[in-house]
């Protein structure tokens, strides 16, 4: 039995704090009208990796540069490995999930996680709505808009990501984890489309 999952974000996060609204009248459903698209590349100041565990979240990666495969692959062997030893897991203690962006899905990646033993989750494209993780990033985001002050620059912004993204408990990533079976629940429900996840 797999004793824990590992939520992973493999595509890097921009840290951005803006939050779009759209009315709807009472009864209708999700649409293209009220639902903006996810973009697949970044943007924004700061861009992060991090992952979450049901004993709470791993180690926040700041992406410099261009994330590419290579990138990718070292993030894995560095903040990836060391999350596991913080938490006492092995690969075969748990379930790697990500999402299935040109980069995670590289041959170089598969190999990777392939080597050190990773049983990977098949994830369909375009989903994020399922993943817990998503929800994870908007509490981060919602917390550095709670700075009285805009941070003075990249480096005070980052030193902000750091602090509360370890601030995290480890309640919030379960009660997350723990909502799995909804969240599919209600994407079968809404025969793959839009769901209020």
């Amino acid at each position: 039995m797999i004793g824990s999952i590992l939520y992973g974000q493999m595509r890097p996060k921009s840290i951005a704090l803006a939050q779009k609204w759209a009315w709807k009248k009472a009864g209708e459903g999700l649409s293209n009208r009220l639902v903006k698209g996810i973009v697949k590349f970044g943007g924004g100041l700061v861009m992060m990796w991090g992952y979450m565990t049901w004993d709470g979240v791993g180690m926040a990666c700041k992406i410099d540069g261009k994330m590419d495969a290579n990138l990718y692959v070292q993030i894995l062997e560095d903040e990836l490995q060391q999350t596991l030893v913080d938490y006492g897991f092995t690969p075969e203690d748990i379930i790697f999930q990500q999402d299935n962006d040109p980069k995670h899905t590289s041959r170089k990646a598969k190999e990777w996680l392939r080597e050190h033993g990773f049983e990977v989750m098949v994830w369909p494209a375009q989903s994020p709505d399922l993943n817990p993780i998503e929800h994870l990033w908007f509490l981060l985001k919602r917390r550095l808009a709670a700075y009285p002050e805009p941070s003075k620059g990249i480096l005070e912004l980052w030193k902000r990501i750091q602090e509360e993204w370890y601030k995290i408990e480890v309640g919030e990533c379960q009660r997350l984890i723990e909502s799995m079976p909804r969240r599919v629940q209600e994407v079968i429900k809404a025969k793959g489309g839009y769901t209020l996840y």
